[in-house]
């Protein structure tokens, strides 16, 4: 072979490989690709995604988006098929969850007696209900991904993931994050959404509103001590909810804020910023010389 055909053969090789790669990289997400993350990002509009078998949605910019349970597996497989075919295998790091125990819960929330056991059930459906529809407005769920704030500022007390001890006896991983906070302290809307739950009294988690944000992505507030929205509400990111409070399976007063896609519970402290740090009091006075 002439070398001119050598020379001609190594660039049709180079240009395989390059378009090689580009398809290895399939789709850029933002967000956290972890146990408990949520991610989102584009293909080429017109595209269908599926991720581990399941069909995501794809908006008509192609904006699509998905999430990964406490437990998700280590490597999951993303598939485009439209203008721009790929397909990529994507590694969901694992995280190490704590251990929490929880003492002085009211023991009836720990284990209820046999004659709760039809309102638990009852509000179980509620709640299952409640999520269950997908609010298709692409104008909501794009407003959302372009960032959440926190619906209380304070301490925070309990973390995503942790295998709970209540009262020493082992209970469901928490699926949210706790934030310490006074009774009455207001609760704000994280993002924007639509009131699908607005209960005041659930038997284990009180005060309760489910704020759907689009497309099956949802927002749970528990243990609050009032409900300031009704089931219909359409609110902004910052308009009130409700208040803290310790009502339900709870020892103290404080937030606890979850979040889910559709059947997975993702973490909301993965979507926040930090925590901001308390403002300083004033300096304190100085004791008068004796």
């Amino acid at each position: 072979m002439k070398t001119g055909s050598w020379g001609a053969l190594s660039a049709v090789v180079a240009m395989s490989l390059a378009a090689t790669l580009v398809r290895a990289e399939c789709v850029s997400f933002d967000g956290a690709l972890e146990q408990g993350g949520f991610i989102w990002g584009k293909v080429a509009p017109g595209s269908a995604v599926s991720l581990g078998g399941q069909t995501l949605d794809v908006l008509a910019d192609g904006t699509t988006f998905a999430g990964f349970g406490r437990d998700a597996p280590a490597a999951v497989e993303l598939v485009v098929t439209g203008p721009a075919p790929c397909s990529e295998t994507l590694q969901i790091a694992r995280r190490k969850y704590d251990i929490q125990r929880v003492e002085g819960v009211p023991q009836k929330t720990v284990t209820p007696p046999p004659e709760e056991l039809a309102r638990i059930q009852r509000e179980a459906t509620l709640v299952a209900n409640a999520r269950a529809p997908s609010i298709k407005r692409p104008e909501l769920i794009t407003s959302v991904l372009a960032g959440f704030v926190w619906p209380a500022q304070g301490p925070i007390s309990g973390v995503y993931g942790s295998q709970r001890f209540y009262n020493g006896e082992p209970r469901n991983p928490h699926y949210g994050v706790d934030v310490a906070a006074p009774r009455g302290t207001p609760v704000h809307a994280p993002a924007a959404g639509v009131v699908t739950l607005a209960e005041p009294d659930l038997y284990f988690s009180g005060g309760t509103v489910i704020l759907d944000h689009g497309y099956r992505l949802s927002s749970t507030f528990l243990h609050m001590s009032a409900v300031s929205v009704q089931v219909g509400d359409e609110l902004e990111a910052g308009d009130l909810i409700g208040a803290v409070g310790a009502t339900g399976r709870a020892t103290g007063p404080h937030l606890d804020w979850r979040m889910n896609w559709r059947e997975e519970r993702i973490d909301p402290q993965l979507l926040v910023p930090p925590m901001p740090k308390p403002e300083p009091g004033p300096a304190p006075k100085a004791m008068p010389k004796p």
